[in-house]
C-alpha cells in the first residue's frame, strides 16, 4: 500500500473516494507552535494521507499449547529447527515492536506495561487473559447511573472505546458493530442510550460467546427491532398486508451468508456460465419474513407511565424493556408455511420454534464460516487476506478444536494468531494491511495518551461531519451497510488495477482529509467540551528535551515502529526547529508533544496499518 503511493497513482474523478490534495484552505486552524516550521510539514501530511489511501497496496517463533482456545499452535517458522505442529509458529514476540504490532491488531493501543506484558506471556496466553479478564459495570449499567438526558449514545460508546478495562473485548465489538449494523442515528423512542448502550452490551457479550446465540440476540433485539423493523412486525392479512422483509433479507445479505455461495476459503463459487451462484433468491426472503412476525417490545403493564423525566410535564414509561429481548406475541405471528434456504418452517409452526429453525438453518449454512471470518480479518489485520487464511479462520469457525461450531473466542484469536497476521512478511507486502478507520484513530490517541474526563460525561459529540471532524462516529453508520463496504474498490487507483479491495478507502476524499487533520490539530492540545476530555500526555511530556527520544516512543506506540527512517528524520527535524525547540513553559512543551503526535498521525506509514 506506502509503496504502490510512492510509485505514484492516478485521481479518479468519480465515486466516493477522489485522491487529490486538498485546497490550501483545508488545513487553517494553527497553534503558534506549529505555525511556520510544519506548515510545509502539515501540508505534506495532508497530501500524502490521500495519496497514500488511494494507493493502499515481525515474529519470533516457539511452540505453545492452545491457550484454551481448542486449537493448537505451535512448531517453528523454521524447518528443521523442532516438528510443525500447526499453522500457528509466531506466538512470542520477539522484540517490543513485535508485540506493539500485535496489540493494535487486538485492541486499540498499545502501552509500555502491555508491551512488556506480551512479550513475557506470549500472544494467546495474553489474549486468553484479556477474553477472560473481569467485566467492568456494563454500558446500560452507566447509561442508567446517570440523570435522564444528561449523556446520549455518543457519550456512552466513547466512554466505552476510551477507557474501558478490557479493551480487547471492545475492539472486537467494535468489529462486530460493522456487520451487526444498528445506526444511533435512526434509533426512536423514549430511551434511545439505554438502548443503544444495551444492543452494545450484546455484540461485547458475543465477543466471547457463540455466533448462534449471538444471531438470537441481535434478531431480538429492541435496538434491531427498531433499526430493521421486526419490532411490531405482523403476520398477512386480508387486505393485503404482508410481513416487512427488512430483517429477513439483511440478516442473510450483511449478517450470515452474504450474496453469493462461497468455498470454504472466501472465493466465490460459480455456475457453468461462470456467472457466480447466488445464496438466496426473493422467495427466500419473503418465506423468511414470516418467522420474524410477532415480536414486539417488552412492555409490562405495571412499568407503562411509571416514569417522570426530569422537567417533564407527562410520565413515560421505565427503561426495563430495554434490557429485555423483544416479546412474542401468538396472534401476530404469521403461521403460514415457511421455505428458504432448503429448510422447512411448517404451517402452523409457533413463532419461537419457527425462529429456532430459521437461526439454525442460517447458523450452520457453509458460507458462514468464509463469510463472518474475511470480514473479521478485514476489520482487524488485512482487507486483502489470502484465501488460505481465510480458510483456516473459516475452519476455526466451524470447528474450535473442540466439536464446537460458531464459538467466536476460538474464531478472533484464529484471526489475530494466523502466520499472515504475525508473520514478517507483511510488513514488506506492499498489498498487506489497511487504512485505520477514522474513529480508530481518534480512540488509539485516547488511550495512548491518557484520556480522560473530568466530569464523566465524555461529551466528544458526534463525529460524522467530514469537513470538520473525523467523517466516522462509532455506533452511527449511515446506512445498514455500514460506514463502507468490504467489496469496496477506488477507483481508477493502484488498487482497482491490481484487482484488490480497500473498504475503508470509502471513507476518504479530499474534505475527509483536510477535515481530519483540522480536527485532530484542535483536540490534541484541547481536547473537548471546553477541556472536561483531554489527553494527559503524561510520559511524552519528560521526553520534551529529547524531541528524538519523543519521536522514537510515538512511532513505537502509534505504529509499531513502522515509520520509515526518512519519515522519522523529517518528524525529529521539525520538531529541532524554532519554535518549537528548547521549550521553557508548559504550554510550548504541549505544542511541541502535540505537533509530533500530529505528524505521526498523518504520516502514509501510520495510517495504513500493517
Amino acid at each position: 500500500m506506502v509503496e504502490q503511493f510512492e510509485a505514484g497513482c492516478a485521481s479518479p474523478v468519480d465515486e466516493v473516494v477522489r485522491v487529490t490534495a486538498p485546497p490550501a484552505h483545508a488545513a487553517t486552524r494553527t497553534t503558534a507552535a506549529i505555525d511556520e516550521t510544519t506548515r510545509p510539514l502539515k501540508a505534506a501530511a495532508a497530501f500524502s494521507i490521500a495519496a497514500a489511501l488511494a494507493a493502499c497496496g515481525g515474529g519470533g517463533g516457539g511452540g505453545g499449547s492452545s491457550g484454551g482456545f481448542g486449537f493448537p499452535v505451535g512448531g517453528s517458522p523454521n524447518p528443521g529447527e523442532q516438528p510443525d505442529t500447526g499453522p500457528y509458529h509466531y506466538t512470542q514476540a520477539q522484540n517490543d515492536a513485535e508485540a506493539a504490532r500485535f496489540l493494535l491488531h487486538a485492541q486499540f493501543s498499545a502501552s509500555d506495561a502491555e508491551i512488556a506484558a506480551v512479550r513475557a506471556k506470549g500472544y494467546m496466553p495474553w489474549l486468553s487473559e484479556q477474553f477472560s479478564a473481569t467485566r467492568e459495570p456494563t454500558a446500560w449499567e452507566w447509561v442508567n447511573g446517570k440523570t435522564y438526558g444528561t449523556v446520549d449514545t455518543d457519550a456512552m460508546i466513547w466512554r466505552q472505546l476510551m477507557v474501558a478495562a478490557d479493551p480487547v473485548r471492545k475492539r472486537m465489538a467494535l468489529a462486530l458493530s460493522e456487520i451487526f449494523v444498528v445506526s444511533g442515528t435512526e434509533i426512536g423512542s423514549s430511551w434511545p442510550t439505554a438502548m443503544m448502550a444495551q444492543y452494545w452490551d450484546t455484540l461485547a457479550n458475543g465477543v466471547t460467546g457463540n455466533f448462534r446465540q449471538l444471531l438470537e440476540d441481535v434478531s431480538l433485539n429492541p435496538a434491531m427491532g427498531f433499526y430493521l423493523n421486526t419490532r411490531g412486525n405482523r403476520k398477512e392479512d386480508a387486505s393485503g398486508r404482508q410481513p416487512d422483509e427488512n430483517y429477513a433479507r439483511e440478516v442473510m445479505q450483511l449478517m450470515t451468508i452474504g450474496l453469493y455461495q462461497l468455498e470454504a476459503d472466501g472465493t466465490v463459487k460459480t455456475g457453468a456460465d461462470g456467472q457466480p451462484l447466488e445464496t438466496y433468491v426473493q422467495s427466500d426472503v419473503s418465506n423468511l419474513a414470516r418467522v420474524f412476525t410477532g415480536y414486539d417490545l417488552d412492555i409490562r403493564s405495571a412499568e407503562r407511565n411509571a416514569f417522570l423525566p426530569p422537567a417533564a410535564s407527562s410520565r413515560i414509561e421505565t427503561n426495563a424493556w430495554t434490557t429485555r429481548p423483544m416479546a412474542y406475541t401468538a396472534g401476530n405471528h404469521s403461521m403460514l408455511e415457511a421455505r428458504f434456504l432448503g429448510a422447512t418452517v411448517p404451517a402452523g409452526t409457533p413463532g419461537p420454534a419457527a425462529l429456532k429453525i430459521a437461526l439454525d438453518t442460517l447458523f450452520n449454512h457453509p458460507n458462514v464460516g468464509p463469510f463472518i471470518g474475511r470480514q473479521l480479518i478485514q476489520r482487524l489485520v488485512t482487507s486483502n487476506p489470502s484465501a488460505a487464511y481465510v480458510k483456516r479462520v473459516a475452519d476455526i469457525f466451524a470447528n474450535n478444536g473442540a466439536g464446537v461450531r460458531g464459538d467466536m473466542k476460538s474464531v478472533f484469536a484464529a484471526v489475530l494468531l494466523d502466520d499472515e497476521a504475525r508473520g514478517p512478511t507483511g510488513l514488506s507486502d506492499p498489498n498487506f494491511g489497511h487504512l485505520r478507520e477514522p474513529m480508530l484513530r481518534l480512540v488509539q490517541w485516547g488511550r495512548t495518551f491518557g484520556i480522560g474526563s473530568a466530569s464523566d460525561t465524555w461529551a466528544i459529540g458526534n463525529t460524522s461531519d467530514t469537513s470538520q471532524s473525523l467523517g466516522q462516529c462509532p455506533l452511527r453508520s449511515p446506512s445498514v451497510f455500514n460506514f463502507f463496504r468490504p467489496g469496496y474498490v477506488p477507483p481508477s487507483t493502484a488498487i482497482a488495477s491490481n484487482k484488490l479491495v480497500a473498504p475503508e478507502f470509502q471513507l476518504v476524499n479530499e474534505t475527509s482529509v483536510g477535515g481530519y487533520l483540522n480536527f485532530m490539530q484542535g483536540i490534541l492540545q484541547n481536547g473537548f467540551n471546553s477541556k472536561d476530555v483531554v489527553a494527559s500526555y503524561a510520559a511524552e511530556k519528560t521526553l520534551v528535551t529529547d524531541p528524538a527520544a519523543l519521536v522514537r516512543r510515538l512511532s513505537l506506540l502509534l505504529t509499531g515502529n513502522q515509520l520509515s527512517a526518512a519519515t522519522v528524520a523529517l518528524i525529529t527535524d521539525a520538531l529541532t526547529k524554532a519554535p518549537l525547540l528548547n521549550p521553557t513553559t508548559d504550554a510550548r512543551k504541549l505544542d511541541l508533544i502535540c505537533a509530533g503526535v500530529l505528524l505521526v498521525m498523518g504520516s502514509p506509514e501510520y495510517l495504513v496499518q500493517k
